[in-house]
């Protein structure tokens, strides 16, 4: 560890024995929810956003027609607006969807003084926006997917013609019913069809056209749901403020915890009937640093926190919770997430690029010189396990026996690697060129924050010791991804946190037609394609996990991606916050804690 490292583990250590807790919430009063963000969000236009933190705040603001329950372990797909679970004919192509009515959007200028109702049409308005050209969705792959009858195609007229896309005409694969029933037709069964409505932060999220069409190109500032909460100010990468809408129908707080989940049942006993959401306001900060989030944690300032790696040991030395934060009555949880970390190639770019034999043997020659287990002990500070494909934990196609490439460390595989491929020192200077004897450079995108600078010095260590140069171009997070999208990085590193139990969506990174979009490295193969699409088509069962198995190998086989870590991760809370479990899959929690004065 170096010296600033300790340094500032002993001055958070100091501050934490030194405050005392916060006792914020007093009865009566308006109860502030207040939570920190380590990135910088980007908007809340649900068809333009994918990043965690700007979907966090989209699905307290946008309903969705289905969630997972609060607390069922495993998950279980519930109504949220929806009025009953979905029906299907028996190929599972035809769904039919029904909303309950008396449901209402926030009030907003858009609705000329009027109350608003959500209705069936609204979930065809907020599906159709995603094949809109003009809005260059990165989630319309996701939708595409599903291939509703005659929606690509209405895309495709408005990209052929070059005219703006027509909302008014009737898709085949969209029919509204009534005012409240929707019926959607597929080209293809779908058997898991329902759990994409659970997305508020994305496709699932139910938007109202006049609001679209009044904001303009200022949507993004204007998300206006049925969701408990609205948007009351934002300060770009700065702060976020919500406020409870003041026209919430009466939903009360309920939920289906397994019989023997004690955690669970206790907060179903403590938290059932209140009304939702709980809180009325919910203030969020973005603090990139390490340091400086820890101590709003431990200076009152943010009620619940994801702790930072760095500060691990200080917050829960041996996986148990500090004595001096134990005295103050903190809450503390060790979970593990989700969530995959990753590098990728841009599989366009013409060094590092391609599907050709030398091309493949320098990306797996990159990833074998990673050395992950010391990334997990040092930068992670041992909050991770090695991750053995894009597929993490709680998901479809995810088996904890399944070993692959992606955790290995092997220098002299790699350097063998190299050499038999051409990558090779013509020069004497100690640096490997490419085999038409041009200079090989990786160049790495990176951001300005003490985490990466941490992977930088192990990525480097590695490539150094293969002969291979690296150079890093730091930027903000938003900014790398734009120019991901745009497929103008060369290597990057990402975390991928699903929101769908199918690991199938995980596995989205490597299809051909979501390439620039989902498929954020740009691979393509033919043989991976087809053995998605039938994975899509193919219901749960030993036939389908053998189809990930396929998946799997392919895609360390050909290495677009290198998988590092499923992460754990250790939360803590104060303790007037009361009801809070972090859910498996999605971001929701803010409208269903508590604050409670504290002694």
């Amino acid at each position: 560890m170096r010296r600033r490292d300790t340094l500032a583990l002993a001055a958070a250590g100091a501050a934490a024995a030194a405050v005392p807790a916060p006792g914020r919430a007093q009865p009566g009063a308006a109860k502030t929810l207040r939570v920190v963000f380590p990135v910088a969000e980007t908007g809340f236009d649900p068809v333009r956003i994918s990043d965690v933190y700007s979907a966090t705040v989209n699905t307290h603001i946008f309903d969705s027609l289905y969630a997972f329950d609060y607390l069922a372990r495993p998950v279980k797909l519930k109504p949220r607006v929806a009025a009953g679970m979905p029906e299907h004919s028996a190929d599972h192509r035809v769904w039919t969807l029904r909303i309950r009515p008396g449901i209402f959007f926030a009030d907003d200028p858009a609705f000329k003084g009027q109350r608003r109702e959500l209705t069936a049409q609204d979930q065809v308005y907020a599906l159709e926006r995603f094949a809109d050209p003009a809005n260059t969705s990165p989630n319309w792959p996701s939708v595409a997917e599903w291939r509703i009858v005659g929606l690509a195609a209405l895309r495709e007229r408005a990209l052929k013609d070059k005219k703006p896309f027509d909302y008014d005409t009737p898709v085949e694969g969209l029919r509204t019913l009534d005012r409240h029933t929707l019926q959607i037709t597929l080209e293809r069964p779908l058997p898991r069809f329902a759990e994409n409505f659970t997305l508020a932060q994305s496709v699932g999220a139910l938007v109202a056209r006049e609001v679209v069409e009044f904001y303009g190109d200022r949507i993004m500032e204007h998300p206006v749901g049925t969701g408990p909460f609205r948007l009351a100010s934002w300060r770009r990468s700065s702060r976020i403020v919500l406020e409870r809408n003041p026209h919430f129908r009466d939903e009360r707080w309920d939920a289906e915890p397994a019989p023997d989940d004690a955690e669970g049942q206790a907060i179903l006993r403590r938290m059932k009937g209140r009304r939702i959401p709980c809180v009325d306001r919910v203030e969020v900060s973005i603090v990139e640093e390490a340091q400086p989030r820890w101590l709003s944690f431990v200076n009152g300032q943010c009620d619940v926190l994801p702790v930072p790696q760095e500060f691990g040991p200080t917050a829960m030395p041996g996986g148990k919770l500090a004595p001096n934060l134990v005295k103050r009555g903190v809450q503390a949880w060790r979970l593990m997430t989700a969530t995959t970390q990753l590098s990728f190639f841009n599989m366009e770019h013409p060094v590092v690029g391609g599907n050709a034999p030398h091309q493949v043997a320098l990306r797996r020659a990159v990833f074998l010189s990673m050395d992950l287990p010391r990334e997990i002990d040092l930068v992670f500070r041992g909050m991770g396990i090695p991750a053995q494909s894009q597929i993490p934990p709680y998901c479809s196609g995810y088996d904890p026996a399944f070993k692959s490439e992606n955790s290995d460390h092997d220098l002299a595989r790699a350097r063998a690697l190299l050499d038999l491929y051409g990558w090779v020192d013509r020069d004497g200077d100690g640096w490997r060129e490419a085999p038409d004897g041009q200079p090989l450079v990786i160049e790495c995108a990176t951001q300005p924050d003490q985490l990466s600078r941490q992977r930088d010095e192990l990525l480097k260590k590695g490539l150094d010791a293969i002969g291979v140069r690296v150079a890093f171009k730091p930027a903000k997070w938003p900014e790398n991804l734009k120019a991901a999208r745009a497929g103008k990085l060369m290597f990057w590193r990402v975390g991928s946190t699903s929101t769908l139990t199918d690991g199938q969506s995980a596995m989205s990174r490597l299809y051909g037609p979501d390439a620039g979009q989902a498929n954020i490295a740009r691979f393509r193969l033919a043989a991976f394609d087809q053995v998605y699409e039938q994975l899509t088509t193919l219901p749960d069962g030993p036939e389908r996990e053998a189809l990930f198995l396929q998946a799997k190998r392919l895609a360390t086989a050909y290495a677009p991606y290198k998988s590092h870590t499923h992460q754990l991760v250790d939360i803590v809370a104060h303790a007037q916050v009361q009801g809070y479990r972090r859910p498996h899959f999605g971001y929701g929690w803010w409208d269903r804690v508590d604050l409670e004065p504290t002694p």
